[in-house]
């Protein structure tokens, strides 16, 4: 039965990072971060290069294929005010892709800053230059929706869609405990070699590490690849502000899973490698929807939906075998090539993995949920890794180091090739 997260303390889950700590700017060679190695309860360092050395030939490493938009724009009103406008997500048209497509007005749900400012009246934005033609650019903020707003943008040259719009006068948005502008290199280094998928205000930075020479090193060792979807959200960002988990609300974020990656989950039960946290989120995610569809094998994708205490609810009995069947019938039912649906999933001390059984991860905030995760994954032992690290010189957040974080299942595959290997010999 599992423990309910819901009387966590997140003072419990509180460490001392100093700033100096922080990484502010990436290493050059994205490759050359360390690596913190975490199994059987032991702790070494590697350098990322080295991860297929660590993996089992079977492994199946899923990646999410998101790509950071350039979200933030800054408006100016006649007073010369300057007014933030971030965009989250896509209000109308409710489709990234279709909101990115438009070619005249689209409305976003937005975050604004300096809005003390922003009483009424319409933004202007202009973007112009040698290889630009002028654009002009407003804002006019429909309604409020708790601590964000539905602004509708719109711009007079349907030369340009909103994705041309926020390359030509967005700015990325990197994280804000970095404590410094954006620069043009960012373009470049927060974003992970494999980004696709326009949607993200925040990168899945446990991807940053990789390079096309350790891609194809996985693949010359036998080591699996596949993708998926989830548009990271700014709620990333946000530290858990109540004093028990039972106070704090997750954001709900998109994902999407294609057909193809669901069937291969199925063959690699036993060796799914989550690369990053908001991997980890979908792939568990995709458990919850496939125990909905042994309720409603005809429910709508919106009705998929994975609230945030849904794991908790219940002691669920199907196998996640069972589950992933449930979700590739389905799609085949509705003539589906992918699974699209949204998650609110928290995942805390508590939990029961059901698909992920190693992470690649960054090491996260302090009062976090995703320390939380790290936390539910280790069985508690998120102090050690950490302690380690901080003693250990790596670099912490986004552009910091990483880790590899394998579990019983996959360390016990590991040994069993290690000894079969031997036997060759």
């Amino acid at each position: 039965m599992f423990q309910h997260p819901h009387k966590i303390r997140i003072a419990d889950y509180d460490y001392s990072l100093p700033d100096e700590r922080i990484a502010k700017f990436p290493l050059e060679q994205r490759d050359a971060s360390k690596l913190l190695l975490y199994k059987n309860g032991k702790i070494s360092t590697r350098q990322f290069f080295e991860l297929p050395d660590m993996l089992p030939a079977d492994s199946l490493l899923v990646f999410n294929n998101t790509k950071v938009i350039q979200a933030r724009l800054i408006f100016s009103k006649d007073t010369g005010a300057q007014i933030e406008v971030f965009c989250l997500e896509p209000y109308s048209p409710n489709d990234y892709a279709q909101a990115f497509q438009q070619t005249q007005c689209c409305e976003w749900k937005c975050m604004v800053g300096n809005l003390k400012k922003w009483k009424t009246g319409v933004l202007q934005l202009f973007v112009g230059g040698n290889d630009v033609l002028p654009q002009r650019i407003t804002a006019e903020k429909i309604s409020t929706v708790e601590n964000t707003h539905i602004i509708r943008f719109t711009w007079d040259n349907p030369v340009y869609n909103f994705a041309d719009i926020l390359e030509l006068a967005g700015e990325l948005p990197i994280p804000p405990y970095l404590h410094r502008s954006t620069i043009e290199k960012d373009k470049e280094t927060y974003q992970t070699v494999y980004s696709k998928i326009k949607g993200s205000v925040a990168a899945p930075t446990a991807g940053l590490h990789f390079t096309p020479q350790v891609l194809a090193n996985l693949q010359a060792k036998g080591i699996e690849t596949n993708e998926l979807t989830l548009h990271v959200g700014a709620g990333t960002f946000q530290p858990v502000k109540s004093d028990v988990i039972e106070g704090h609300t997750m954001h709900a974020e998109l994902i999407s899973v294609r057909k193809e990656t669901i069937a291969r989950l199925l063959t690699k039960i036993d060796t799914i490698v989550a690369v990053g946290t908001t991997s980890v989120r979908t792939l568990e995610s995709l458990y919850y929807v496939g125990v909905l569809l042994e309720k409603n094998p005809n429910a709508t994708q919106a009705e998929l939906a994975i609230m945030q205490w849904m794991p908790y609810q219940t002691e669920f009995t199907i196998t996640t075998t069972k589950a992933l069947q449930n979700i590739l019938t389905y799609l085949e039912s509705k003539q589906l090539d992918r699974l699209q649906t949204s998650t609110q999933i928290i995942i805390a001390p508590g939990y029961q993995f059901n698909l992920v059984k190693a992470i690649i991860t960054n090491f996260h905030q302090p009062k976090s949920t995703l320390l939380l995760l790290i936390s539910a994954f280790l069985a508690g032992d998120w102090k050690g890794v950490y302690t380690y690290a901080l003693e250990n010189d790596y670099r912490f957040l986004s552009y910091g180091d990483s880790s590899l974080l394998i579990n019983d299942v996959l360390e016990s595959r590991i040994k069993n090739q290690e000894y079969r290997q031997k036997n060759k010999e």
